[in-house]
């Protein structure tokens, strides 16, 4: 089964994973130091993100270094872009109306 980004994201590993190797490439031992569970568990949260091209491998001698696909992440944004508008205009409606509000008592 092939899975998409969102599902991807879906779990909050996944996600806390993402975050950490945003910052810096990682081995697979060094994201699992992280957290509380198996390195095999781990293992499988970094290849569903590898599937869904969230995160890419870099050989480096002997090792792995995951680090975070920045274009694949773009999909994500431009989808919750369109969302991020409709709240921003409500987050304005709703300030323009505690502002009536702040203003009548007075």
């Amino acid at each position: 089964m092939r899975r998409d980004v969102f599902q991807a994201i879906a779990d909050p590993t996944r996600r806390a994973i993402i975050a950490l190797i945003a910052l810096q490439a990682m081995t697979p031992n060094a994201i699992a130091d992280n957290f509380n569970s198996t390195r095999q568990a781990v293992s499988k949260h970094l290849r569903i993100l590898t599937e869904c091209k969230l995160v890419k491998q870099e050989y480096r001698g002997r090792e792995i270094y995951y680090s975070l696909e920045i274009e694949k992440m773009k999909e994500v944004d431009k989808w919750l872009e369109q969302y991020r508008k409709i709240w921003e205009t409500r987050f304005d409606q709703l300030d323009n109306i505690l502002t009536k509000i702040n203003k009548q008592k007075k």
